[in-house]
């Protein structure tokens, strides 16, 4: 359950980390918001490692919420455009990470297999 928290704040600051960083563009103070919200990202990336955690599942994870959430939020708060094609990209982004999550099956059923051939 812990880990859940410190990949949501791993989320949550990288996201606004990178909308910072869009909005550094018309002013520039809001670039000392992106350099805090991603080193806080990679701070509590690196703690989930610490404590185990796969770096594939992890890095899907948070790179494929990343972008989903960083589209949706630009279009809301920026007005940047939200179509179709960025709708499907950000689907076989989601695709993608159940693939890598569900890829390498489970590890009880991996050893039963291993053990038994037949």
């Amino acid at each position: 359950m812990k880990t859940g928290w410190i990949l949501a704040l791993a989320i949550v600051l990288e996201v606004s980390a990178t909308l910072a960083l869009r909005a550094a563009v018309d002013q520039p103070w809001w670039a000392v918001i992106t350099v805090a919200g991603y080193a806080g990202a990679f701070v509590a990336l690196a703690a989930l490692l610490r404590q185990g955690a796969s770096i594939g599942t992890v890095y899907a994870i948070w790179a494929a919420s990343g972008v989903a959430l960083t589209a949706l939020l630009a279009a809301l708060v920026f007005g940047e455009q939200l179509t179709i094609g960025i709708g499907a990209g950000i689907a076989i982004i989601i695709a993608g990470v159940v693939l890598v999550e569900t890829g390498h099956g489970a590890p009880e059923l991996k050893a039963e297999l291993e053990e038994d051939p037949a």
